[in-house]
């Protein structure tokens, strides 16, 4: 089976050799007495610019290539992996893939995907556009972001810097079920952080933007802009005594929760038994108008994909329905080790979105809460796995009577994820796609807040 080859001459190898040494591999690892193996053979490049204070502080560029085997003997399985393409390195890394199996214990779980759940077709996604991007051009777009982001409020004194970012890659997977495809990424990126002082407060923010057609990011100006007011925004931060009130995740910071979520009901998690949803399909673990769905293919998504790290199928699925939890994501092994079937994971999601049956402007969600904490910033990783406990340090605004009041530093937001699922009240319309969970803001009925 064989996607589209890449048409583009830009890469260091051609789609076809990656092919090539895709059933190059294959064939050795028969030789050496594999019962079965998977590769994925990738090429890649990119550029990065980053300026500060107008200067040109950095410039990078990478060629990067790289290939994976895995062999299967009976169950026992075998990995090595290699940056050199040349004949000799490639039969070597098959053979040290052999001989780990050789000295690994078996695993009944282990293996490749079941024949009848890999992908057959492989509509096009639209997810490769190439952004010629001369340096001189990237450095000019850099400088206008960070002048724009300066322009916004004279405290702003500083940089951190302003970054223009572009990266291209192609990749073959390919097992000795006979499946071969892959398909050509583009992935473009900028982003500003500057730092605004007044008195003796002093503040930084950011803001950045992907996309997978440089045309489709945010314009260089709204980057800086924004940057830059959040940077001000920011100054004069007070601390605010303790206590429990509802909070609103802004959509920056909001998708960590689905990432939460989607964390504690991955396979690995699952079958280790080091989550707090465990054995809950069927069970309300979200507030009951919420909606969860797995959209993989969706046009020029960061996170589409046509089959997943195994070549499975990947499908439309509605994770969470009216707040009660459908199904779980799972690659082969996890699916094995649980008695269940794969449901095309295997490498993690694909464009999660969160939804509610009537979406909130961000002002109408402030009014909402009425008197609680805006958060705009999250830091430190006090998150519980297996209980669910949940503290984070945290940034953001003291809201009052719906309106924004003054910022609020050095506290710490607490609850446990799943009486924080179950507490969402509202959803945002200002959904941010940054990654492979997609969000607008979330609201929370109580959480409590340790301040100063």
């Amino acid at each position: 089976m064989n996607n589209l080859p890449a048409s583009s001459s830009r890469f260091s190898y051609p789609y076809a050799t990656l092919q090539q040494i895709s059933g190059d591999i294959l064939a050795q690892a028969r030789q050496g007495g594999a019962t079965a193996c998977e590769a994925n053979v990738s090429d890649g490049f990119g550029q990065t610019v980053t300026v500060r204070q107008n200067e040109v502080e950095t410039i990078e560029y990478n060629r990067d290539k790289g290939l994976s085997v895995t062999v299967y003997i009976g169950q026992k399985r075998g990995n090595a992996s290699t940056s050199d393409f040349s004949p000799q390195a490639i039969s070597d890394t098959v053979a040290a893939a052999l001989s780990i199996a050789r000295y690994t214990a078996e695993d009944n779980c282990s293996g490749l995907a079941d024949a009848e759940l890999l992908a057959e077709t492989f509509p096009d996604l639209d997810l490769y556009h190439p952004w010629d991007l001369p340096v001189e051009e990237a450095i000019q777009l850099a400088q206008q972001c960070e002048q724009v982001a300066y322009a916004v409020d004279k405290r702003i004194n500083n940089s951190e810097g302003a970054s223009i970012s572009t990266s291209e890659s192609q990749f073959v997977y390919a097992n000795s079920l006979g499946f071969m495809s892959g398909y050509p990424l583009s992935r473009h990126s900028a982003s500003c952080v500057v730092i605004a002082e007044q008195g003796d407060s002093k503040q930084r923010e950011y803001w950045y933007t992907d996309a997978r057609d440089g045309h489709d990011k945010d314009q260089i100006e709204r980057i800086g802009q924004k940057a830059g007011a959040r940077t001000v925004a920011r100054l004069g931060a007070k601390k605010i005594p303790t206590c429990e009130v509802p909070v609103l995740f802004e959509a920056p910071v909001a998708s960590g929760l689905i990432g939460h979520f989607a964390s504690a009901v991955s396979g690995g998690s699952l079958y280790r038994k080091s989550s707090f949803l465990l054995d809950s399909i069927g069970q309300q673990i979200f507030a009951p108008d919420i909606q969860i769905r797995e959209l993989p293919h969706i046009h020029k998504g960061l996170a589409s994909s046509v089959f997943d790290d195994e070549g499975v199928s990947t499908v439309e699925r509605n994770i969470v329905e009216n707040g009660i939890l459908q199904g779980y994501f799972l690659g082969s092994y996890s699916a094995r080790k649980l008695g269940m079937q794969t449901t095309g994971n295997a490498g993690g999601t694909h464009n999660l979105t969160i939804e509610n049956a009537t979406p909130m402007d961000f002002d109408a969600m402030l009014k909402k809460m009425g008197t609680g904490l805006l958060v705009t910033e999250l830091m430190g990783h006090g998150i519980n796995a297996v209980t669910g406990d949940y503290s984070r340090g945290a940034s953001g605004f003291w809201v009052e009577n719906g309106e924004i009041c003054y910022p609020v530093e050095e506290i710490t937001i607490a609850g446990n994820l799943k009486d924080i699922f179950l507490g969402i009240t509202a959803i945002g319309n200002d959904i941010l796609v940054r990654g492979s969970k997609q969000s607008g803001s979330i609201l929370i009925d109580r959480m409590t807040i340790a301040g100063g």
